[in-house]
């Protein structure tokens, strides 16, 4: 297919090598609430100010940042830095409850945080374009995809016909690795896969030629071959034209590969900026060092399926989803797989290979056109009622995104404690019970008052975990548990599902687009791909000898992750 790439508009990019985009002395706050702390410094100038605020906490603080034309500045930084409050700034996005109290944003000699709002809407999508971090979120659920990005078309260029907005929209979906097929007969959000939904993202964040592309964690939901694609549609954009990119990651193998320089955050400030090789080779600040460091988690490698008895089995499943009348995506096809107590089996595969779909399915939450969950040598797929509820006592999920799957009105407490009174558990023992399985994935008694908006990615998904064990399952599924985490807080999770695995001989489903991650904790791993398993072995042998040619191709699609850290041995 032919290019339909933007290129950014001359007069927009033509500011030779002065700074595109100028952040200094960010401060960004935000209101206190029961739990947060209240303290934080607000910087002006050279001074520094240490103010004690009652009602408001910094998320950034004095964050100075710039941004070159044609550069891709890589930053990164532990969950909770300020990252994305950093970028959602820049353009007044911030959520309800956040204010800009503090510094300038200088864009082409204007002031982004004191533009008009009808100026900064010329702003937003023509000049500086934005990928969210959520793209299921940000997507609207009752408007076509294709539509959506013919409106970002439309809404800069109103002349421009419908007709042939949507036929760019559906020409740059497709050059984006989304099948022409699915953005005809399948074209809403709730359809696509989350990785599909980030290309949707990037096709309404480039669409009109932006000269600064805001990329917040844009290839976080995607498997290898996806994100190597994305990547190279990213360069192909800065080889066309000098668009800036500002690219938020927490895959330091994509800042390897993709970043002129990289800015590391940390509290809300920005404590080092640098080349590539000079961050991740010789970081300098203590915070550096911990962000960079190799991981190290590993799964013993002693079970096997022959260690323990089968507790989840499932039987040529096929799961169909009807749309637009009498067509049919087949999400799963005549799929088989075993899980075993105390086993860790890795379920690895593309975006839109049926993962999540089978996920759902295993739990009853998605219908199954044919097939059967067994469970203990009963059969999930005929319970109903009563049966069923106990039966899911034995098997619980953890969703792919804990803040979505997490209610924000209700507390910490009350979405832990809400399977014990489903079950009918919730006895006198029941707020004992809430302490004990927060303390059973390392976070404090207190947390049962906060809400999930108080909360760090790598916090919610600990309470998505807990509220997962309070019952005493014998199995978890996992879908993608540490996809959208920095790699310290990934490695702390994966360390704790190591230690509950020992401690309470727990059997995993861990799904996740990264076969890295897979290989490093499972015991066996299963490759799919359009819904079928087209390989399964030992983690070794699926690493070190796949087999199959697809297996191959996501081996050798990943970014190089051969990078020197120094230091390392002592953080």
């Amino acid at each position: 297919m032919k290019t339909v790439l933007p290129v950014p508009e001359s007069g927009l990019v033509a500011l030779g090598h002065e700074p595109l985009l100028v952040v200094e002395d960010l401060v960004v706050e935000f209101a206190a609430t029961r739990g947060t702390a209240t303290r934080g410094t607000a910087t002006r100038g050279t001074a520094t100010h240490e103010t004690a605020r009652p009602d408001r906490c910094a998320v950034v603080n004095g964050a100075h940042l710039e941004i070159r034309p044609g550069e891709i500045l890589g930053l990164i930084g532990a969950s909770g830095a300020g990252k994305t409050m950093t970028a959602l700034s820049l353009l007044r996005l911030l959520p309800a409850g956040g204010r800009v109290t503090g510094g300038r944003a200088l864009w082409r000699g204007r002031d982004l945080l004191a533009l008009p709002e009808p100026e900064l809407r010329a702003v937003r999508g023509r000049e500086i374009g934005m990928i969210f971090q959520d793209p299921i979120a940000a997507l609207h659920p009752l408007l076509r995809i294709d539509a959506q990005v013919a409106e970002a078309i439309c809404a800069h260029a109103p002349h421009t016909r419908w007709r042939d907005a949507m036929e760019r929209a559906t020409a740059l979906l497709c050059e984006l690795g989304v099948p022409l097929e699915r953005v005809r007969s399948a074209p809403y959000a709730h359809q696509w896969s989350g990785g599909m939904c980030q290309r949707a993202m990037l096709a309404m964040a480039i669409v009109n030629g932006p000269a600064l592309l805001i990329a917040d964690e844009p290839t976080t939901a995607l498997d290898a071959v996806t994100q190597a694609q994305v990547l190279r549609l990213l360069k192909e954009l800065q080889m066309r034209s000098p668009i800036a990119i500002l690219l938020i990651t927490h895959d330091l193998s994509v800042i390897a590969e993709s970043a002129d320089r990289v800015a590391v955050m940390d509290a809300g400030r920005v404590i080092e900026v640098g080349t590539v090789a000079e961050i991740l080779d010789h970081p300098t600040e203590p915070g550096t060092m911990r962000l960079v460091a190799r991981p190290r988690t590993r799964a013993p490698r002693g079970a096997s399926a022959d260690s323990g008895a089968v507790t989840l089995t499932a039987d040529a499943l096929r799961v169909t989803y009807r749309v637009r009348g009498d067509k049919a995506v087949h999400a799963v096809t005549d799929l088989s797989l075993s899980v075993v107590e105390g086993e860790t089996l890795g379920l690895v595969g593309e975006s839109g290979a049926g993962k999540s779909s089978l996920a759902r399915a295993l739990v009853r939450l998605t219908p199954l056109e044919s097939g059967r969950v067994m469970l203990r040598g009963e059969d999930l797929t005929a319970m109903e009622g009563a049966t069923l509820q106990r039966a899911r006592r034995e098997v619980q999920i953890v969703f792919q995104n804990p803040y979505a799957s997490l209610n924000p009105r209700r507390t910490v407490g009350a979405s832990i404690a809400e399977p014990l009174r489903i079950q009918r558990q919730f006895g006198a023992d029941g707020p004992a019970q809430v302490m004990r399985a927060l303390e059973s994935v390392g976070l404090p008694g207190t947390f049962a008052d906060r809400y999930p908006r108080q909360l760090s990615g790598g916090e919610r998904q600990r309470v998505a975990i807990a509220r997962a064990l309070v019952l005493s399952p014998r199995i978890l599924v996992l879908d993608e548990p540490v996809s959208s985490l920095d790699g310290p807080t990934r490695e702390s999770i994966l360390a704790l599902l190591l230690q509950l695995q020992e401690d309470r001989g727990l059997g995993y489903l861990f799904i996740s687009h990264d076969l890295e991650v897979v290989c490093r904790i499972a015991h066996r791993v299963a490759v799919m791909q359009q819904g079928r398993i087209v390989e399964v072995g030992t983690a070794e042998a699926v690493h070190d000898r796949p087999t199959h040619p697809y297996t191959r191709e996501l081996l050798a699609a990943r970014p190089s992750r051969d990078y020197r850290v120094a230091g390392s041995a002592t953080t």
